[in-house]
């Protein structure tokens, strides 16, 4: 399957092995348009499936595709955008694409698609319960599973702490803006993470993002019941998650 990560500076996509959750070839990448119009961030989708699809390992041309987008995406429609460009609002994402892809589209929000890929192939696989997917980037993102199916849109990034939406003290981007180090990083981090284990004790918390691979640097300073690790798919997991979402929308995988 077909499976494209629609980021704030970047587009990638790639062919996956649904067996493993592999990557098939080389992904592709395209900077993000600016300004990030539903039109010109299709057309940019268009172009990397295109060349997706004229490789000799595509699957057929008429295979549905896996989108991700970091938003709230409920029926194939864009509910909230608060990191992207505004005219996304009440887009009806599905259908955008699936006009300009002339296929079946299945569009899922980033996070949850990150999370769907690490309970399936990556560090939350066989894990019984509650898995929480905590992506630190521009904003948080967050994936809820419990045994191996996905609760869609849990927000937790915009969890109100200490009077403040989470993710403006917590998120990858505010450590860089607020100049902190590691170490008074973790301090943010720990609050954040001690309120969402109160909220929903969960079995275990996976930490990706673009820092995740800087993990050693903070995860070893929190202090929680629940055990915490960096994830495995790093920047592939929303291409992986996404393929995987519209197979098993389509039940061409179980």
């Amino acid at each position: 399957m077909i499976g494209i990560d629609i980021g704030g500076t970047g587009i990638k996509g790639g062919i996956v092995n649904l067996k493993n959750g592999k990557l098939v070839g080389e992904r592709v990448r395209i900077p993000t348009p600016q300004p990030a119009t539903p039109e010109s961030v299709s057309a940019v989708v268009a172009q990397i499936v295109e060349e997706l699809s004229a490789r000799q390992d595509a699957p057929e041309r008429s295979t549905p595709v896996g989108v991700t987008f970091p938003g709230i995406i409920q029926h194939g429609v864009c509910l909230l955008a608060a990191n992207v460009d505004k005219s996304w609002l009440n887009v009806d994402i599905d259908a955008l694409l699936t006009t300009t892809l002339k296929r079946p589209v299945e569009v899922i929000n980033d996070a949850d698609a990150a999370g769907l890929a690490e309970v399936r192939y990556g560090a939350g696989e066989d894990v019984k319960g509650t898995v929480l997917v905590i992506t630190l980037g521009t904003g948080i993102g967050s994936a809820f599973i419990f045994n191996g199916r996905l609760v869609p849109n849990a927000e937790l990034g915009h969890l109100e702490i200490d009077g403040f939406d989470a993710e403006s003290k917590a998120s990858a981007v505010a450590r860089e803006r607020d100049g902190l180090s590691w170490e008074e990083y973790s301090v943010k981090l720990q609050r954040y993470f001690s309120h969402v284990e109160m909220l929903f004790s969960p079995e275990l918390f996976v930490v990706g993002g673009g820092i995740s691979k800087r993990a050693d640097e903070y995860l070893p300073r929190l202090e929680l019941r629940t055990p915490i690790v960096p994830a495995k798919l790093k920047n592939e997991a929303g291409i992986v998650g996404a393929a995987l979402q519209v197979a098993q929308h389509h039940k061409l995988i179980k």
